[in-house]
């Protein structure tokens, strides 16, 4: 009893019956109070008075808790308490990222009603010609016209908007449309272009060097030596250590340079008509073979065969392994042979002279010297016929290139002996090289720019133009991989450019496929 009498005074003294207006508001009460509804928010002045006047009374909700009603306010709190840290601070809702980041300014307009012309859209679409038999529908129309009066019918405004659409910013694409209308380039297309330095990687000294357009100074060879006459002397560069070796001294001045396809044996031309041959990895003289009553100022090797010109006119094939080297003499120029080249399968030689002549000579079934009557014999060069070249990969195919009163390049087939394009340079053409890396082909000038070009085959359309001598191009020679093209000038220098420089991706691939396979090296 006594425990019972000591609840009752306990309940008696906080008045639990009454209102509550001691003490702070409870904590879910103040957090329910903050995270109203922003639909309350917004309606008008008069209901917002009257909401507030009632959120602001306290109305008895029974609830049994502990015996004893419980006082709520008639919103009914969040289960969820606020992730806020600040319970009496009210919380901005924050915005959906990246709403609307795909179409800046907007993605729909909301139309005009009083610009719009709803009778004059309704009265044309109810327009048509089953309407005049009906008396109702004429008498409708008829009121339609009359109220329409004034109204231009050409152009209703079914719909009105209030301004224009916001252009997008700049640089701005639609995703959707750069996913169905973006033109991709197909696969199989290439870049062709490439970068072609406009300067030469080096430039070496070459001094004494003769300023003589018939003679041939200048070779490179597949084991990369490279060999030039300066003078009396012949000079070796090995291209790829830089080491420069002195070959010999002659008693007169060189006429001409000629590599065999493999190995280090070199043949000279002097100008008492002989033809040395050197072995440059022991530096020693093996033979001299004579023949000619002139100086030799062109020279061309097809495997043990070396053929050499004079200027007197004639050709000597030379077999340096018999000791009667003489095979046959050619009698096809009247002047000075200045050019001379087999083609790279072995079957036609050709010869350029100053008689302004090209002569292609066949082979012989199964030897390495031709017949001695020309195949065929070209005359519409109009000057001396130095610069000659075969295509690598078109064996038939020889480019012929004239002086400086012709100054064209041509192309010949020498399976049907016809000309098949001709290119007018505007220059003196003093050499020519094919390039075994791209489809294109080099050619050394003369006066008046003393460039060198190069040309894409076969439109023959220029790719670049190398500029930098002061004295006509004499001799053109190519490195052994193809990439480097040597220049040598009438202004003593010798200029290396790096125009052929071979597709790193190609390159690899040429490798890879070369690379024995570690599949087939296992098995035995």
């Amino acid at each position: 009893m006594a425990q019972f009498r000591y609840v009752n005074e306990i309940n008696s003294l906080l008045n639990v019956d009454g209102p509550i207006t001691t003490g702070p508001t409870p904590r879910w009460q103040r957090k329910g109070e903050n995270n109203l509804s922003t639909s309350n928010i917004s309606l008008n002045s008069s209901k917002a008075k009257n909401s507030s006047a009632n959120t602001s009374s306290n109305v008895k909700t029974p609830s049994k808790r502990g015996g004893s009603d419980v006082i709520r306010t008639k919103k009914t709190p969040s289960k969820t308490p606020s992730k806020s840290k600040s319970p009496g601070r009210a919380t901005t809702p924050k915005p959906t990222p990246n709403k609307g980041s795909r179409t800046p300014g907007g993605d729909r307009f909301i139309p005009v009603r009083s610009a719009a012309q709803f009778e004059l859209g309704h009265y044309l679409l109810n327009q048509t010609e089953d309407a005049a038999e009906c008396p109702a529908q004429m008498a409708m129309q008829k009121v339609l016209v009359e109220n329409l009066h004034g109204t231009d019918m050409s152009k209703p405004k079914i719909l009105s908007y209030q301004k224009k659409a916001s252009s997008a910013p700049e640089g701005f694409q639609n995703p959707m449309r750069v996913l169905y209308t973006q033109a991709k380039t197909p696969a199989s297309v290439k870049n062709t272009n490439r970068y072609i330095p406009q300067a030469p990687d080096r430039i070496l000294d070459a001094p004494d060097i003769v300023d003589d357009f018939y003679l041939n100074l200048i070779d490179w060879s597949g084991n990369n030596i490279l060999a030039a006459a300066l003078g009396t002397r012949v000079y070796l560069w090995n291209a790829g250590t830089g080491k420069i070796d002195e070959l010999v001294e002659l008693p007169d001045t060189v006429c001409s340079l000629s590599w065999i396809q493999e190995g280090d044996y070199l043949a000279i031309g002097t100008t008492q008509g002989t033809t040395d041959i050197w072995d440059c990895a022991t530096s020693k003289r093996l033979r001299a073979m004579d023949g000619h009553s002139a100086r030799v100022g062109s020279l061309a090797w097809n495997s043990y065969v070396v053929s050499s010109g004079s200027r007197s006119g004639q050709i000597i094939h030379h077999d340096v392994r018999q000791r009667e080297h003489q095979i046959s003499v050619l009698s096809g120029h009247t002047h000075e042979v200045c050019g001379l080249k087999w083609s790279t399968d072995g079957k036609y030689l050709a010869s350029g002279g100053n008689d302004n002549v090209l002569n292609v000579w066949q082979t012989v079934n199964g030897g390495h010297h031709t017949n001695n009557t020309p195949l065929f014999s070209f005359t519409q060069h109009q000057a001396a016929v130095k610069a000659l070249a075969w295509c690598p990969w078109q064996p038939h195919i020889l480019a012929s290139g004239g002086g400086t009163a012709d100054r064209h390049i041509r192309f010949w087939n020498c399976n049907i002996g016809s000309c098949i394009n001709s290119v007018d340079t505007k220059s003196q053409v003093c050499s020519l090289l094919w390039s075994t890396n791209y489809k294109e082909l080099v050619s050394g000038h003369g006066f008046a720019n003393n460039q060198l070009i190069i040309w894409k085959y076969a439109g023959m359309t220029k790719v670049a133009e190398l500029t930098g001598h002061t004295a006509r191009v004499l001799h053109l020679a190519i490195s052994p991989d193809g990439s480097t093209v040597l220049s040598a000038g009438a202004d003593e220098t010798l200029r290396l450019w790096n125009c052929f420089a071979k597709n790193p991706v190609k390159a690899k691939e040429q490798k890879n496929k070369e690379k024995p396979s570690i599949l087939k090296s296992c098995i035995r």
